[in-house]
């Protein structure tokens, strides 16, 4: 069991490999480039050692120095190493470039993911460990491709063009260099397996890390108000312990690379020194040529010092690249139909038929549900919690989509209309409030950017929230953070509303809409939304059953079936009707 896992990570670690290099393919001139740039300067930078026998040869002994040659020499090295330095520069450069492109593409491909995967992902996902693999995984990965780009290639064609000069000094002495290299591979590529499982695990409990922060950073409130820290810091310290025990194996690993490899290659460096002392002795090599032959070995060795720590770190980088492309191969949601209709200007006619949807497989919700809405009615739904009142909501928005049994709009399956298009045609206020980073007008005008101040000003003063708006320091040019910042939930609802008051569109979904607002604006905001009701189709999702009198078809709820269905009056009419008990309760809780 323990060799097949082997080989499934293994095979894994390919995969992840060939997706990297696919993502690298499309930079093939820039990649080309560099690779020249890392010969030459490989070249270049391993002339430097014959010059330095050359220029040890011209010492022949006392009182016979050639200072001309030495000089002539020295100003050839100059040159030298100035195009050396030039060119690792530009060969820099390059990876830099390559290796940011990569990120940027991989980064950009993950965001357009999460725009359209299935909501069942994102709700069934932590949603830190997703922002943990779009930001931290990335930036992983990022590192590990630039130190591999940096010292990879040019280590490569170091070793190479080290071994072909060698072999030009002596063979005999080359082959011994040869035959123990072997074991820095060895060394570097078992401790590399094991790194890549350290590393691995180390990402996926920092995003576990991440999404508990996360979730503790959006429920602070909560947290204090029960009394809920020392759960929370238990929890925290729990997975933060796991985490330090991933990452210290993973960098125990990795450290182990280094010093193992320098033993190796300084045994290499101690034979090669000691088989040239005795040829240079024997006189088959010169003095220059072994302080050239010794300094191959040692430009040899060191290559391979630099490919293990990048192995261990390109390890870490495809553990987290992993990640990335395990995020972006999920499967997105189901593409709009080929020639999918356009919604332009619904009339509002709305028809579900034998309509059954769940979560869940195992535990049905929704099961053969039928409606039929006339253009310009409104439905409220009502019922107990868990009954189905938001799932409704959610496949009339294609949220999700129907597991059997169909939803038109005039006529038309939505499973046949551009997602985009339907959306459009519905304006949405839920109980929960959204509102990004920016000002109170970007915030209004998310759904109409082209809208007028006029316009912007009138809707607010419908929705009863441009009062509050002129209070603040900078009117609808104050700058709110993320979901609102200091306004209460109250004020962030009122600009939610206004939102839709702006756009008008043909149909409406109100999903206790004036649930955070108080009774006296309450009043004001639901006669502003029977003046935006008429006329169109308006779905209402209550708890309050006292706001819904006034709706033309209410849908009693229980267990995912309409269990009742009728007008207010006709409904507290029936014996022992369920809409009556739950009208009737909540009245006698109000008094």
């Amino acid at each position: 069991m323990k060799d097949k896992k082997k080989v499934t990570d293994h095979r894994s670690n390919k995969d992840i490999m060939k997706k990297v290099l696919d993502h690298i393919g499309k930079y093939k001139f820039f990649l080309l480039f560099s690779i020249v740039l890392a010969a030459v300067s490989v070249v270049l930078t391993l002339y430097i050692p014959i010059l330095t026998g050359q220029a040890v040869d011209c010492i022949l002994g006392p009182g016979a120095v050639d200072f001309d040659g030495i000089w002539a020499i020295l100003k050839e090295m100059a040159v030298i190493i100035v195009i050396t330095a030039a060119v690792q520069w530009l060969m820099n450069t390059c990876n830099n470039k390559i290796a940011y492109q990569v990120v940027r593409d991989v980064r950009d491909e993950a965001f357009k993911k999460l725009q359209i995967l299935p909501l069942k992902y994102i709700d069934g996902h932590s949603h830190g460990d997703i922002v943990s693999r779009i930001i931290a995984d990335v930036d992983q990965f990022s590192d590990g491709l630039l130190l591999g780009f940096t010292q990879l290639f040019t280590g490569i064609v170091t070793i190479i063009g080290t071994l072909i000069f060698m072999f030009s000094i002596n063979v005999s002495t080359t082959v011994v260099v040869v035959i123990l290299t072997p074991l820095s591979f060895f060394i570097a590529g078992f401790i590399a397996k094991r790194t890549f499982n350290m590393s691995k695990l180390q990402s996926e409990t920092r995003g576990e890390q991440t999404a508990l922060i996360d979730e503790m950073i959006g429920n602070e409130k909560v947290v204090k108000a029960f009394n809920h820290e020392p759960q929370v810091m238990e929890q925290f310290e729990e997975i933060n312990g796991r985490l330090e025990k991933a990452s210290v194996k993973a960098i125990f690993f990795s450290s182990l690379t280094n010093p193992c490899t320098r033993f190796v290659n300084s045994l290499v460096y101690a034979g090669v020194g000691i088989l040239g002392a005795f040829l240079a002795i024997r006189g088959r090599i010169s003095v220059g040529q072994l302080t050239s032959f010794l300094s191959y070995a040692n430009q040899y060795t060191k290559p391979f010092n630099e490919i293990s720590g990048v192995v261990t770190e390109l390890q870490t980088a495809l553990a987290c690249a992993g990640r990335v492309f395990e995020f972006i191969e999920e499967e997105p949601q189901v593409p709009d139909a080929q020639g999918a209709a356009v919604l332009t200007q619904p009339e509002g006619n709305v028809t579900m038929q034998n309509v059954n949807f769940s979560y869940n497989p195992e535990q049905k919700l929704i099961q053969d549900f039928n409606l039929e809405v006339k253009s310009g009615q409104r439905v409220a739904i009502v019922g107990p919690t868990g009954c189905g009142k938001t799932t409704v909501i959610n496949l009339l928005m294609r949220f999700y989509d129907v597991n059997s049994g169909s939803i038109r709009i005039d006529g038309v399956d939505v499973r046949d209309m551009t997602r985009r298009s339907l959306r459009g045609s519905f304006g949405m206020v839920l109980q929960e409030t959204w509102l990004h980073a920016g000002t109170i007008r970007d915030n209004i005008v998310m759904g109409k950017p082209d809208a007028t101040d006029e316009e912007v000003v009138a809707a607010a003063k419908a929705a009863h929230a441009h009062s509050f708006i002129k209070r603040l320091p900078m009117g609808y040019d104050t700058v709110i953070t993320e979901d609102g910042g200091s306004l209460s939930q109250g004020q962030k609802q009122l600009l939610c509303i206004t939102r839709v008051m702006l756009c008008l569109p043909p149909m409406l979904i109100l999903d206790e809409a004036t649930s955070s607002i108080d009774t006296r604006t309450e009043i004001r905001i639901s006669q502003a939304f029977n003046t935006m009701m008429k006329g169109r189709t308006s779905f209402i999702v209550a708890h309050r059953l006292s706001t819904i009198r006034e709706a033309d078809i209410i849908l009693v709820m229980k267990d995912g079936n309409i269990v009742e269905q009728g007008d207010h009056e006709t409904l507290l009419k029936k014996e022992n009707g369920f809409y009556a008990k739950l009208y009737n309760s909540q009245f006698e809780m109000a008094g």
